[in-house]
């Protein structure tokens, strides 16, 4: 999905939020733009529901101001932000039927009745639950009522769609359809959308900007494709996806990339993150996925193309593809994540792992 380029609708300048001693959100800039999905992503106390309650109204910042559209909305109260929210554990009333559930917010915003059920019926079937108003919610499956909890969310036609882990209570199957449901819902609504999630998953299948966290801060910012393929530092790099890390010492600098010698003297090809000089003490990054296997007996040197050799101690057969830990002669072991495109090598085989040097992200040290 490609990064739009509107304006900002959504802005936080300086924003700052201290719960007593406790820094959660520092000092941050961030702008989300029209019409986009920007996912705030990162581990559990990062700061990212705590930044998604103070845009809601529910938190006051400390400091710093927030827009909507332009205006100040930092003394606003909630119910005139025109905002819709969803939550985790989708907030639906139990006592209340489906169509009062999704007309709620309505009825405090003087919607005449008469135009009510008009946008009721509309908002279940655009989240397709047609007919459903006259059930309980406790009639509904649990995606069901995600599909209720959306409805309602955007009955009221809001600025802003806000999304805090809508889907961590979905099963994996469950949460692969509304993944799909709410990317979709959002194109076509063009509706700006703010989603906050731990699943790196989810962050990089939906969105057009990923905001990914930690302890209150931005730790980088972009596109999908930009933020996993060029990771700004190890958190990231590690956060999203599975990787391997490498100490290293720039040896040489070209045009194309650097050559780096491990811990053992080995030598390798990487492209840098930054500037580096000779002799920095740096770190490779090598994604799983990024790994081609083979048997040693079948090695052929290429070109651009750094190669580790090793045994395999460990594997995780998981149908489309299978997780395979390979122990070098140094004893380091290197993750591998291959497609199966015959039977899968075994414990014990001896194998080399091939990587191209544009795959091979150098890293300055935290």
């Amino acid at each position: 999905m490609k990064q739009k380029k509107n304006p900002a609708f959504v802005k936080f300048k300086g924003i700052e939020k201290r719960f007593g001693k406790i820094l959660a959100v520092k000092k941050m800039d961030l702008e989300i733009p029209e019409g986009s999905l920007v996912t705030l992503l990162g581990p559990s106390g990062c700061g990212k529901t705590t930044l998604l309650r103070m845009l809601a109204g529910l938190e006051e910042p400390t400091s710093g101001d927030i827009y909507i559209n332009g205006k100040r909305v930092n003394d606003t109260p909630i119910h005139k932000r025109n905002l819709g929210i969803i939550f985790q554990n989708y907030a639906l009333f139990p006592h209340k039927t489906i169509f009062e559930n999704v007309a709620f917010g309505l009825k405090y915003r003087n919607v005449p009745k008469s135009a009510i059920k008009d946008k009721v019926e509309k908002a279940l079937e655009t989240v397709r639950l047609p007919g459903v108003g006259n059930r309980m919610p406790s009639q509904l499956s649990g995606g069901q009522q995600q599909r209720i909890a959306l409805a309602r969310a955007i009955v009221i036609e809001p600025d802003v769609l806000l999304m805090d882990e809508p889907l961590s209570a979905l099963d994996e199957n469950l949460r692969e359809d509304m993944r799909r449901e709410i990317d979709n819902l959002q194109q076509e609504l063009g509706v700006t959308t703010i989603f906050v999630t731990h699943d790196q998953r989810e962050a990089l299948s939906m969105s057009d900007k990923v905001v990914v966290m930690k302890d209150g801060f931005v730790q980088q910012e972009g596109a999908p494709e930009e933020v996993y393929n060029n990771s700004a530092n190890h958190f990231v790099a590690d956060f999203l996806g599975h990787s391997n890390f490498l100490n290293c010492t720039v040896a040489e600098k070209s045009d194309r990339f650097l050559k780096v010698t491990l811990e053992d003297d080995t030598a390798l090809l990487a492209v840098p993150s930054g500037e580096f000089k000779n002799n920095d003490k740096a770190e490779i990054v090598i994604r799983a996925q990024k790994f081609k296997l083979g048997y040693q007996a079948d090695y052929v040197e290429e070109q651009d193309m750094n190669a580790f050799f090793g045994k395999i101690v460990d594997r995780s057969y998981m149908g489309g593809e299978v997780s395979y830990f390979v122990e070098l002669k140094n004893k380091r072991v290197l993750h591998a994540i291959n497609f199966v495109k015959r039977t899968p090598y075994r414990r014990g085989d001896e194998v080399f792992m091939k990587v191209a040097y544009a795959n091979c992200r150098l890293l300055k040290i935290d």
